[in-house]
């Protein structure tokens, strides 16, 4: 970890821009996954960051860490990500164990491997969306572990800025049946519009007892945060500048449309399930963590 690495943000796979935040947070769910105390385990994760040639030298084990959890980056930022994570499965298994959903839909799937790690219902299907690049690294790696997973499941090779709707739609999601939809550490790379099309597209696939979890930045300045050691330590630690690949303009307030459309909603800080579980990230001076916010909704039965 001695110099930073620098990565173009052009290409379609795993090696430069938002691709190479999804090998972060993979190294961040292998810390995770070795610690005595873990939140969530993940045995593919350190397969994603070995493979890829952006990572290969990245820690997979805190101990791997000369400063261990006082590095910002593969100690505060990579526990945050081990709570997101816990947090999430929390939310999906709960979401089709206690209702009658059976689609689940990964958007922006990354080097998600929940199809493989979670003990899912039978009658699952698990629809994962993310661009082409993203999901044929993931499958090389996932192929030569001959890893089954749990689920059915089935990728989809697109942008979340073309027609995933229809792609959805070709690749057998009926809207009839209720739905769980995810989108983790997503909504913040997109541009405004791309974000509204997709809340409002998630409320009209979504029938009754449908359910979404989504994490969205409230900062009103992006740069107020700019020194935050969480961003520094990424840039010079890995060379990803995270400020540069976030849409900078103002969000949108998508807990309240979907409240507005008759969602249930809860809005959290990590820092609520970082005491609930009693380990993770807890606010400190110029945080690069307080405007982030995870929202849960419920469509309602009548």
């Amino acid at each position: 970890m001695v110099g930073a690495t620098h990565h173009n943000t052009g290409g379609e796979g795993v090696e430069g821009g938002v691709g190479v935040t999804a090998l972060m947070v993979a190294a961040a769910r292998a810390i995770e996954t070795h610690r005595h105390d873990t939140l969530a385990r993940d045995v593919y994760a350190e397969h994603f960051v070995r493979a890829a040639p952006a990572s290969a030298g990245w820690p997979v084990r805190i101990q791997q860490v000369p400063d261990g959890d006082a590095n910002p980056l593969w100690g505060r930022f990579a526990r945050y990500f081990g709570l997101r994570t816990r947090v999430l499965d929390d939310f999906l298994l709960r979401s089709v164990h206690t209702g009658l959903a059976r689609q689940v839909v990964l958007l922006g799937a990354g080097l998600d491997s929940r199809a493989f790690r979670l003990d899912w219902p039978p009658g699952c299907v698990i629809f994962e969306i993310d661009r082409e690049g993203v999901l044929a690294f993931k499958h090389r790696v996932l192929d030569g572990l001959s890893a089954t997973p749990k689920a059915a499941r089935v990728p989809i090779p697109i942008d979340l800025r073309a027609d995933w709707v229809g792609a959805l739609a070709d690749a057998g999601f009926g809207t009839t049946a209720p739905s769980v939809w995810l989108a983790e550490g997503l909504l913040f790379y997109l541009p405004t519009v791309a974000e509204t099309y997709l809340i409002d597209m998630v409320d009209r696939l979504s029938t009754a007892g449908s359910a979404l979890a989504f994490e969205v930045k409230l900062d009103k300045d992006l740069l107020e945060y700019r020194d935050s050691p969480l961003y520094t330590s990424t840039t010079q630690q890995i060379g990803i500048d995270l400020l540069n690949l976030f849409d900078r303009e103002p969000r949108p307030d998508s807990a309240g449309d979907l409240a507005s459309k008759g969602w249930s909603t809860s809005v959290h800080t990590p820092f609520d399930f970082t005491r609930r579980h009693g380990r993770g990230p807890l606010p400190e001076q110029n945080d690069a963590l307080a405007g982030n916010r995870w929202v849960f909704a419920n469509k309602p039965r009548p």
